[in-house]
């Protein structure tokens, strides 16, 4: 393959992998606590050296740059905004740390989306269904028939009965990794929450900006055009060269 058309087909490629990641956050724009992605990109070598034909630093003509990968797919946990929804199951952390809930396997998640429910037996859930935990890890129970609140420090009580509910933090946000659901799934050991500030019928608002999406995905779509025109324009000249010296052979 032409060296040319090499770049730009990986150019493409890479441009191909960011536009589904900014349609992703544009999807999420209304979801309550989502985190948007962010696309880190890396210069590649040459397919020689990628191949473990060549070294960097060989001088030779693979010694070239061979374009850009995306190496990975980073969270940004910048908060969103809260809104006032006056539903009692709204929550919403004004500060750090994560709610605790437990998937089907078991395991404990944390999410920033707080838009909870109570299903039939009182359980308070996640739109998923998944139970939230309180801080000792049991699922958290509440009569809907009677009067209960939540107070900033993120106790329920009612009619005397109070629980905590679970929050925690991990040592470092570049431990989680999401899971779908908008839950996240800590590679550490995570620690309960100190100087808890948590409102009740309020939401945290999704941390997309539609704006800056849209022109990410504008520039992107005009990167990934560029991209294949350049392709179709060697192809055009590679198709030029070919024919005339068949024509003059």
């Amino acid at each position: 393959m032409p060296y040319g058309m090499y770049i730009s087909g990986e150019g493409a490629r890479v441009q191909a992998q960011r536009l589904e990641v900014i349609a992703n956050n544009l999807a999420n724009v209304e979801t309550p606590g989502f985190k948007r992605d962010v696309p880190m990109f890396q210069s590649r070598f040459a397919e020689a050296i990628q191949d473990g034909t060549d070294y960097p630093g060989s001088g030779s003509q693979n010694d070239v740059g061979g374009g850009v990968k995306m190496i990975s797919t980073e969270t940004d946990f910048s908060r969103g905004g809260i809104r006032q929804t006056d539903t009692p199951t709204d929550f919403a952390i004004n500060g750090e740390g994560f709610f605790n809930v437990r998937g089907g396997d078991g395991q404990v998640y944390l999410t920033r989306a707080g838009n909870f429910s109570l299903d039939a037996n009182g359980r308070l859930q996640t739109q998923t269904n998944l139970p939230v935990l309180d801080e000792g890890g049991a699922e958290i129970v509440i009569d809907g028939t009677r009067p209960w609140s939540l107070d900033s420090g993120g106790r329920i009580t009612q009619e005397g009965d109070s629980k905590l509910l679970g929050m925690t933090e991990p040592q470092s946000l570049g431990d989680l990794v999401k899971v779908g659901s908008n839950l996240f799934r800590s590679l550490g050991p995570t620690t309960p929450v100190a100087g808890r500030d948590v409102r009740q019928g309020y939401l945290e608002q999704s941390g997309v900006n539609p704006t800056r999406e849209m022109m990410a995905m504008i520039e992107t779509s005009r990167a990934f055009e560029a991209n294949t025109k350049i392709i179709q324009h060697q192809d055009s000249m590679i198709s030029g060269l070919l024919s005339r010296v068949l024509s003059n052979s």
